[in-house]
């Protein structure tokens, strides 16, 4: 287990360079550049002017010789300048990262014992009429994006019956206004792990360990809790885990949509006025974070399953 939690350390360091260095270069293309040279000087510059200004900022310098500083000054906690929050671009990732790991707390509180019961409840009787209604629900719950179910929540629950309320600011969250935010992005993620954690559950359900456990007498109730149940489970930790990485896409959408100041928020205000170490840094987390959750997700199947036996 040590040696392959080596390796995929190793490897994680190699995807995160090869992602980082994608990501370096497509930020700092020359009218990138230009556009940043024109927007913190005058838009009126000559080409001359946007080479001083490139010059004196040292983006004229050997990309291999930016990427690396870059990457040296990352590691050592130094993201640079936000030049759209006017402070350093480890606090904004702080700040920002927190008030997004909020959200993602109580999405993930919602989202996974909702998606557990399910599909537990579906599989256990799989063909009946609740399996065929619980995944009818599942499927349109990831029929429609995040961007569809946070208008129309808004149109029902905001705009008609004036239930919640929009966030005005991340330091003012309630429950009135942080329902919906929490409700689009539980509900479309949903969908995935109870389909899944269905079709295992299905699957154990007709386990011969099962049908013996069954024929010794035991209850229906204690077959499932005991016996199928933690079998069952195994599939979806997956698929749990890799709700981390989506959640960080998805936040983009539904931050903007309900005016919350998060980290998919930063990214926006980050793109849109071109603020290159500010989306350099929210690369360099998101990679991360992406890393992470595919390692600890491989480490807890293979612990999971004593099936699985690490090579």
């Amino acid at each position: 287990m040590l040696m392959f939690i080596l390796r995929r350390i190793g490897t994680m360091l190699l995807t995160m360079l090869a992602l980082t260095f994608i990501v370096f270069y497509l930020v700092t293309l020359p009218g990138n550049l230009e556009k940043l040279a024109k927007t913190e000087g005058e838009m009126r510059m000559t080409d001359a002017e946007v080479q001083a200004w490139l010059d004196k900022e040292g983006f004229n310098r050997p990309f291999l010789v930016q990427y690396g500083e870059w990457i040296g000054n990352t590691v050592r906690g130094d993201m640079g300048w936000s030049r759209v929050f006017r402070k350093p671009v480890s606090e904004v990732i702080g700040e920002r990262l927190g008030y997004t790991g909020i959200l993602m707390f109580w999405v993930m509180a919602v989202m996974v014992p909702g998606a557990l019961i399910i599909g537990v409840l579906a599989g256990m009787k799989e063909g009946s009429t609740l399996d065929r209604t619980l995944t009818v629900g599942s499927v349109a719950s990831t029929s429609a994006p995040e961007y569809v179910t946070g208008i129309v929540f808004t149109v029902i629950f905001a705009s008609a019956l004036g239930w919640f309320k929009g966030i005005a600011s991340t330091r003012s969250i309630t429950f009135e206004n942080f329902t919906l935010p929490v409700m689009t992005m539980a509900i479309y993620g949903m969908g995935y792990i109870a389909r899944m954690t269905r079709a295992s559950m299905a699957e154990v359900m007709t386990s011969q360990y099962i049908r013996t456990a069954r024929l010794k007498g035991l209850s229906f109730r204690s077959v499932v809790l005991k016996h199928a149940l933690r079998n069952a489970l195994i599939a979806p930790f997956t698929v749990i885990m890799l709700q981390f990485p989506w959640l960080l896409t998805g936040v983009v959408v539904v931050e903007t949509m309900f005016n919350y100041k998060g980290f998919g928020f930063a990214l926006v205000e980050a793109a849109g006025n071109n603020d290159i170490n500010l989306l350099l840094a929210i690369s360099w987390v998101a990679v991360i974070v992406v890393l992470l959750t595919q390692l600890i997700s491989d480490i807890g199947y293979a612990y999971l399953n004593p099936r699985i036996r690490v090579s």
